[in-house]
């Protein structure tokens, strides 16, 4: 039975939403990635924990639980966990249909008029999805379709790749036919 699923892919592709189906539908405990890079702030996102810090707290996490779901990238500060995962779930989207969920996700967090010129949050979120958008022809130094590839390549657990705009039952039936 496989137990410890970790599922990667650009922002705004579903790891996170496909590891809350997961843990709802399968009885995972769903833990997310950005839990643990960024330190609780308002607004969020502002302050990177310290590597050392995210490691420790994950792994403590991680061994509370039977079965987990892991999702969002680790890529370079959470390599020691690799060894751990016995399913690696990639979701890929094309750029602009992500561009357009994180765009929607930014206005459902901050409000329309903080992301508008002179807004509170329009500089940040301008950074962000200009980051985000870099996802499929970005290299090795930024979180990307190349780094993930990579990443995936190296594994000796199996791979399942989910790409396009899958719906969440979907996806979450194609995880279930590998675990069972």
């Amino acid at each position: 039975m496989i137990r410890h699923i970790h599922i990667l892919g650009a922002s705004g592709s579903g790891t996170t939403t496909l590891g809350c189906a997961l843990e709802k539908e399968l009885g995972y405990r769903h833990f997310d990635t950005d839990s643990y890079f960024w330190l609780p702030s308002w607004p969020p996102f502002k302050n990177i924990r310290p590597a050392e810090d995210r490691r420790k707290i994950l792994e403590q996490d991680i061994h509370t639980a039977d079965k987990w779901v892991l999702s969002g990238s680790l890529c370079g500060w959470g390599d020691v966990f690799i060894p751990s995962f016995e399913l690696v779930v990639f979701l890929w989207l094309p750029g602009d249909i992500r561009l357009s969920r994180l765009i929607e996700r930014e206005r459902q967090r901050y409000g329309k008029e903080a992301l508008e010129a002179g807004g509170e949050m329009y500089e940040a979120s301008k950074a962000f999805i200009q980051w985000a958008s870099r996802y499929d022809d970005g290299g090795m130094e930024i979180r990307s379709k190349t780094l993930h590839k990579a990443l995936l390549g190296g594994l000796s657990c199996p791979v399942l790749s989910l790409e396009g705009d899958l719906s969440v039952e979907e996806r979450v039936s194609a995880v279930k036919e590998l675990l069972y």
